[in-house]
């Protein structure tokens, strides 16, 4: 054997180094649990037989590999294949092909990664949200055996000879074109399955084992309803919608149309459009908002519509899907992952108050609807449409139209609609100050004098009332008045919430309940006070002030049974209920024209929050609120309770006037460098020690301000303790990042988390434009 010296010069390489690379076919796998990173396998010659007409393996399909030193069976994701020069020997097989079609196309694998490298979640973690736990699982499916005729026997099909009844059988399924089923091949032909079972044992015939779906789904055909004629202020938005089809460009339109103006027609007509190019829509809409209403509109107007929401199960989300991946739908009505849908022919986006916080999913990937929309807009060159009566600050000023000369805006459009359908008038709103002892609720509950009155007058009208109440359960707090102490939750160290009907004390972080003292725990008074409004106790005052009005509550504790919101609503419609109260679920999207009055009975349960979207929120939701009232010929009135009716958001909801709101929240973030004017990434620790996890934060805060380097570039704030200072036993601290650009603060997160190792029961969470604070 040469010395390694003389290697060094060698002009032929020695025996041992050998080029044993060849070119074989590479598939690229994501994990979607475990490590992060790609894994190349090598695609065994089997999976792309030259007969086949596509190889078997494909991007979009998952894949059972072999993985670690233990080469245990993990599913992953073939997101590439490539032929590379390699050297075999160094790699590991796919072992499996999982799926029979593709789960995600080209396009939908390219809007996976641009998510996890955004949103600084592993693209495994895209993948397995992108993609619904039914589908994966193949929910309602079965796996059959389908004959068919192998391509050598039709070649020869003429001289084989065969007795009467095989013969048939052959010679039926040979010119069907489709296989069968051995039960549909015997019934056809008029055999028992025995010379089927001959066909096979002779290999004239060959099973192919697939999966079909147990039962067949059929849309039922609901009477069809004629488009409406548009008003001015309508076709406005039409045209500019149409004029974005048009293009064949990516165009944001962001549609400002007050509370029954008439958007949804809209929507409904430029839908009609897109369907006409034999495309499909995708239309967004918060989840409380996906009422039975909603649905009958679009199913009203489209002859194939497929709804996507979270009370679905796997089965029928499995078949939605399934329909949807075949291009029979021509719309895709849904809450917040319905942007996922695999339509292959998307024409247009549309999301329905896209000012909701719901559009921002809460856990890991932690995405936003309406930014990765945006994304398969531009992806796709297609329209985005984002219509609400108060629009997320966000998107308004990005709409701006003295900003289109900025390449990052010049893209988008605002288009106003300021007027109600047959210019009805917008209600009246006042606020009622409850610091005025003349409106003291007193120990009477939660209605002051004057809404009381106002009820009285709507109901003997034969008016119908809406009251909303942003608070669950019948009293928000149990306290001893002896000595002050509050029943806690023992995870969360959060007020506990005491629910009548259930006769339970419950925490609505956690769940944990437990049942309410006879007396106080630490100095055993028994003068146990129920204190603060919710949802329940409303009902109860509700119910004895207007004894002969029929009262109905909506909230998550009474909608719990499938078709009890659907049941309610028609109640409410056909004006069997009088009075409806509830949460905001009663908030959005209801057009009852009978309704004369709303009543907000505590305005301050979101203005004071530690959160610098306090006053936008609090404004959007009296704004959505009073759009439930006046939109009939009674017209109507909205009253509004609150504690500080100075408040700058309380006082433009009164006027109705979102635009001057906006210009003064507007001026104040940009002060402070809020978005839209800079970025911002929350990160929380967690674990169940206090002070492990405060020093395991603000060791990750020192890494994040060495990892920016110039402190003028980047602002950081924290470790502090959480809003929420301690949830499910864990205790929480978090961290505040600001900064000009996005992308800076991606990088900082990066550079500080590499090589950063919290102990194992420590638990930290990147949160990219975050709207949660607390």
């Amino acid at each position: 054997m040469p010395s390694q010296q003389q290697n060094l010069f060698d002009t032929e390489p020695a025996e041992w180094e050998i080029d044993v690379r060849e070119q074989r076919l590479v598939a690229t796998i994501i994990l979607g649990e475990g490590p992060r990173g790609d894994f190349d396998y090598l695609v065994p010659s089997e999976f792309c037989d030259p007969d086949r007409a596509e190889c078997l393996l494909q991007p979009g399909r998952r894949v059972r590999v072999p993985f670690g030193r233990s080469n245990r069976r993990v599913v992953g994701y073939c997101v590439q294949l490539e032929t590379k020069s390699v050297d075999p020997g160094r790699f590991k097989q796919v072992a499996e092909v999982v799926d029979a079609s593709s789960l995600l196309s080209a396009p939908m694998l390219r809007l996976t990664r641009w998510m996890a490298e955004y949103y600084l979640s592993s693209w495994g973690q895209v993948l397995e949200a992108v993609v619904p736990a039914g589908v994966r699982k193949q929910a309602g499916t079965r796996e059959v055996g389908l004959l068919q005729v192998p391509e050598d026997v039709l070649h020869e099909i003429a001289r084989v000879k065969l007795p009467a009844k095989q013969r048939q059988a052959l010679d039926f399924l040979a010119s069907h074109g489709k296989p069968l089923t051995s039960a549909q091949l015997a019934e056809a032909v008029g055999c028992t399955t025995a010379p089927i079972r001959q066909l096979l044992k002779k290999g004239l015939v060959e099973t192919k084992r697939v999966r079909v779906a147990s039962r067949v789904v059929e849309e039922q055909p609901m009477p069809r309803e004629a488009p409406l004629a548009l008003n001015a202020d309508q076709q406005r938005a039409f045209e500019a919608i149409d004029r974005a089809l048009e293009s064949g460009e990516a165009h944001g339109i962001v549609v400002h149309g007050v509370t029954g103006s008439g958007k949804t027609e809209v929507y409904l007509q430029a839908i009609d459009r897109v369907v006409g190019f034999g495309r499909q829509a995708i239309v967004l809409v918060p989840e409380i908002s996906l009422t039975p209403q909603t649905e009958r509109r679009f199913r009203s107007r489209f002859d194939s519509v497929a709804v996507l929401h979270s009370h679905l199960t796997e089965v029928e989300r499995h078949e939605q899907w399934q329909r949807i991946v075949r291009g029979e739908v021509q719309v895709v009505v849904g809450a917040r992952s319905a942007v996922f849908a695999p339509t292959p022919h998307l024409g247009l986006i549309v999301i329905d108050e896209e000012h909701e916080s719901t559009f921002k999913q809460d856990s890991a990937p932690r995405y936003h609807a309406r930014d990765v929309a945006w994304q398969r807009a531009v992806a796709e060159k297609i329209p985005l449409v984002l219509g609400s009566a108060t629009p997320s600050l966000e998107s308004w000023h990005r709409s701006d139209p003295n900003l289109n000369f900025d390449s990052e805006h010049s893209d988008w459009q605002r288009v106003a609609m300021p007027r109600r359908v047959m210019n009805r008038p917008l209600p009246d709103v006042a606020l009622v100050d409850l610091r005025d002892p003349g409106q003291s609720r007193g120990s009477r509950g939660g209605i002051s004098r004057v809404l009381h009155q106002a009820m009285a007058v709507a109901l003997a009208d034969r008016g119908q009332v809406i009251l909303l109440l942003n608070r669950r359960g019948f009293s928000t707090h149990i306290q001893c008045p002896a000595c002050g102490f509050v029943i806690a939750c023992p995870n969360c160290e959060m007020p506990l919430t005491f629910h009548r009907q259930q006769q339970r004390a419950l925490c609505h972080y956690c769940d944990y309940f437990q049942a309410p003292p006879a007396d106080c725990p630490d100095c055993k008074s028994h003068a146990i006070r129920y204190g603060g409004l919710g949802t329940q106790k409303l009902e109860d005052e509700v119910r004895a002030r207007f004894p002969k009005h029929v009262t109905a509550r909506m909230d998550t504790d009474s909608m719990r049974a499938r078709g009890s919101h659907e049941q309610v609503l028609d109640r409410f419609g056909s004006g069997e209920i009088d009075i409806l109260l509830g949460t905001q679920m009663i908030a959005k999207g209801l057009d009852f024209p009978n309704v004369t009055l709303v009543g907000v009975v505590n305005a301050d349960t979101a203005l004071h929050l530690p959160d610098f979207r306090a006053g936008e929120r609090t404004f959007q939701l009296v704004a959505q609120v009073a759009g439930r009232t006046g939109r009939g010929e009674k017209g109507g009135r909205v009253l509004v309770q609150t504690f500080s009716p100075e408040h700058a958001a309380l006082q433009a909801a009164v006027r109705h006037d979102f635009p001057r709101f906006a210009s003064q929240e507007l001026a104040m973030r940009k002060q402070l460098l809020y978005p839209p004017f800079g970025a911002m990434i929350r990160l929380v620790v967690r674990g169940p020690s206090e002070e492990v996890t405060r020093s395991v934060a603000e060791d990750l805060a020192d890494r994040l301000k060495q990892a920016g380097g110039d402190e003028t570039a980047l602002r950081v704030m924290g470790a502090a303790p959480a809003s929420i200072a301690k949830l499910r036993n864990n205790y929480r601290f978090q961290i505040h990042l600001h900064s000009a650009k996005i992308g800076f603060l991606r990088n900082v997160v990066d550079l500080a988390s590499t090589g950063f190792k919290p102990p194992r029961d420590i638990v930290w969470t990147v949160d990219v434009d975050p709207t949660d604070m607390m």
